[in-house]
């Protein structure tokens, strides 16, 4: 298998422990991504809000470069920009005259049958999953874990087509195939503030409590998620969470590509853990495989 692989800006600056397990874990399923050349900022949250036809563009001029090499499947595995190229693509097909138009701003004329994917979509598809039994080189048996998807990554579901939209279940199978023991919660597409993690806090605070809340409710040992945009919000604001609730939790927050690439034998060492803020470590170190 052979993917145009766009990281967008977080995979390569805050979400760089992401990208580095992902190209693991591809690496041992003989996946092969072929970053885009000359990729650009997908216009995350922001552009929208401004110009509907930049939005649409910037997404659009990634698909373009893709296609310029030769690749019609593109993996996208933030939440967030997964999310802008989905509705990009689904916009220029829903209003077919607006395709001039756009093709004219990227300088590219679209061909037929592209497809946008997270890499959730490739690793939980039957074709993977009846690998991965002969690739494990250990169990994750020792872990309780509860799985987070966010708002954005099966939502609107006639815009992304993945998953069901309430009730997901692509990264349960996943993680239940390595041998976790996936906890039923109530939580798995709730908001954690997404973007307004600079602009408020205080919103981002609420909402990531009571993710916080419901996994320990349910006795998970750790939330994973699919997401640098969550992984950011439950993750470097647990403390300040703790602290304004009086609690403590302590739960790592680990993205469902760094539990893949343990499992496949990935030394813990190479994954870059150490930036996690909530110590990712800790517990791993019961069932990770040598």
């Amino acid at each position: 298998m052979r993917y145009a692989y766009y990281p967008g800006c977080s995979l390569h600056s805050t979400g760089r422990e992401y990208d580095v397990s992902l190209r693991a874990v591809c690496q041992r399923l003989g996946i092969e991504l072929v970053e885009i050349k000359k990729w650009v900022c997908c216009g995350s949250s922001a552009t929208h809000a401004a110009s509907r036809r930049l939005a649409l563009a910037l997404p659009l001029k990634n698909v373009a470069e893709a296609e310029k090499q030769g690749l019609k499947e593109m993996m996208v595995p933030c939440a967030a920009c997964f999310s802008r190229f989905k509705f990009a693509w689904h916009e220029m097909e829903r209003h077919p005259e607006l395709r001039p138009e756009l093709e004219d701003i990227v300088e590219h004329r679209f061909g037929d049958g592209a497809k946008i994917l997270h890499p959730l979509e490739v690793f939980a598809a039957d074709e993977v999953l009846g690998q991965l039994p002969s690739l494990l080189k250990g169990k994750l048996s020792g872990l309780k874990v509860v799985c987070y998807y966010g708002c954005l990554l099966t939502r609107p579901p006639k815009v992304t087509g993945f998953d069901e939209y309430e009730q997901p279940q692509s990264m349960d199978r996943l993680l239940r195939a390595l041998g976790a023991s996936v906890l039923d919660w109530d939580y798995r597409t709730d908001c954690c503030g997404t973007s307004l993690n600079l602009t408020r806090t205080d919103i981002v605070r609420r909402l990531s409590h009571e993710i916080l809340e419901g996994a320990r409710e349910v006795g998970a040992e750790a939330i994973v998620v699919a997401c640098s945009l969550c992984h950011l919000n439950l993750d470097s604001r647990q403390g300040e969470i703790e602290e304004e609730y009086g609690t403590r939790y302590n739960l790592p927050i680990y993205y469902f590509t760094e539990l893949l690439a343990v499992a496949l034998g990935v030394p813990s060492r190479e994954l870059m853990l150490e930036r996690h803020f909530v110590d990712a470590r800790r517990v791993l170190e019961k069932v990770e495989t040598p």
